[in-house]
């Protein structure tokens, strides 16, 4: 497996001389958030954290996403929180594409690289710190746990992207892959947080239409994607929402792997009021 690579948010601002003309789109079925609209002047500050600011890419609204959120968050040197979730219902992914962070879940320090993955569960004691002399940039994607009597809670767990072999989908010749960090048949789960594979020429040849919500941010690459009626491109740093049952399909053309960090909802019954 070649070493993975991961675009990060650059922020800035726009020359005054760049033209409008943009690929950015908002829907009622999906979303697509170009990387060059992450500028300085969206990122967000967040309670108790230090020298951090996040871009929110999707959070629960009437329309738009209804079960998670999702942000890029860049720490300085120095910077992060002793008290960074102050939901106790609000589970979360870690997922660091630049740099590195330390990690405390229940006073057990992690350092986590790039490519390095974290499980955090509703109610988990857990801070975060950048104790290195560069700036680190990861993932957040938050979602409120839905818990099942007689079913245990998940525990805590670190990882990285490296430790897991790629499960080939059945028929394409190692073209789409995913990256799994928690077992599909794990009911403890309510969310899972992947990373999709496609070789240059993998298609997902049919418009999947199902009732998983999701979030793709592209970490490599560029595609054309199917999203309700219209074909997009999209490439390394983009963001796409799709609402259930909004048809997708993709074409990745090359010249090298197309990736996306991929959230979606799992496992539970769904809501009737």
């Amino acid at each position: 497996m070649s070493k993975p690579t991961y675009y990060a948010s650059q922020g800035g601002l726009p020359p005054q001389t760049q033209l409008l003309t943009d690929r950015a789109v908002f829907t009622d079925a999906y979303a697509v958030i170009p990387r060059g609209t992450m500028t300085d002047i969206v990122t967000s500050n967040l309670p108790f954290w230090d020298d951090a600011r996040t871009w929110v890419i999707a959070r629960p609204l009437s329309g738009f996403a209804e079960t998670f959120s999702h942000y890029i968050t860049e720490v300085s040197p120095g910077g992060g929180s002793e008290r960074p979730e102050l939901d106790p219902q609000a589970q979360g992914v870690l997922f660091v594409v630049q740099g590195q962070v330390v990690v405390s879940i229940e006073g057990v320090q992690h350092e986590l690289g790039e490519g390095g993955y974290a499980y955090l569960p509703a109610g988990c004691q857990w801070t975060l710190r950048n104790e290195s002399d560069a700036v680190a940039k990861f993932h957040w994607v938050r979602k409120a746990y839905e818990p099942v009597e007689g079913i245990e809670a998940p525990t805590p767990f670190v990882t990285n992207e490296r430790d897991h072999a790629p499960n080939e989908m059945p028929d394409t010749d190692g073209k789409w892959a995913t990256t799994r960090f928690v077992q599909p048949d794990d009911m403890r789960h309510d969310m899972h947080v992947n990373i999709v594979t496609f070789e240059p020429g993998g298609v997902i040849p049919f418009a999947e239409t199902h009732v998983m919500e999701h979030g793709l941010y592209v970490l490599e690459g560029k595609a054309v994607y199917r999203l309700n009626q219209d074909w997009v491109e999209v490439e390394a740093g983009d963001y796409m929402w799709l609402r259930a049952f909004c048809p997708q399909a993709c074409y990745a053309g090359g010249p090298g792997k197309f990736r996306y960090l991929l959230y979606k909802d799992v496992n539970r019954h769904m809501t009737l009021r």
